[in-house]
């Protein structure tokens, strides 16, 4: 594992904060943001706190993809700026896209903490464009850059959970 160049941690920072922020921070709040000052001026209930564990959930798996993207795959989360090594370790033995997960994860919990149709209808769409950025970009493009090796690692190990 090669250490991590400050120009690849301040890459990294840039593109966590353009993606993953813009489509699991941003956009949400637009969606719900009168929502958000009602229930925060009120005491949380069962559901907001479940939709805090799940958020949680979600931020850690995202770190610790961004972490392994950066330290064993030498690249960041983004497609304009990919990995230059296949990451397989930690959480990517029991998921290929764990951090897709994380990002569901993310919105989900945003969605059980401030319920509202548009957030969940906004959900089901990023779940629904991701999928098919995975199936039609990304997994031809691991396919290219890593031949067999990425090919053994579909046999092993499942797209999602």
């Amino acid at each position: 594992m090669k250490p991590v160049t400050s120009s690849l941690l301040l890459r990294n920072l840039f593109f966590t904060l353009l993606q993953p922020g813009i489509v699991t921070g941003l956009i949400p709040y637009l969606l719900v943001r009168n929502k958000v000052k009602i229930l925060f001026s009120n005491p949380f209930e069962f559901q907001q706190y479940l939709g805090v564990l799940i958020w949680l959930l979600g931020i850690i798996i995202l770190f610790h993809c961004i972490i392994r993207f950066a330290t064993e795959g030498q690249g960041t989360i983004s497609p304009a700026d990919p990995t230059k090594r296949l990451v397989i370790k930690g959480l990517y033995r029991f998921s290929r896209n764990p951090m897709y997960v994380g990002v569901m994860l993310i919105l989900i919990g945003e969605a059980v903490f401030c319920p509202s149709v548009a957030l969940w209808l906004y959900t089901i769409s990023v779940f629904i464009a991701v999928s098919l950025f995975v199936i039609t970009h990304e997994e031809p493009r691991l396919r290219n850059d890593f031949g067999e090796d990425y090919e053994a690692y579909c046999r092993r190990v499942r797209r999602w959970i």
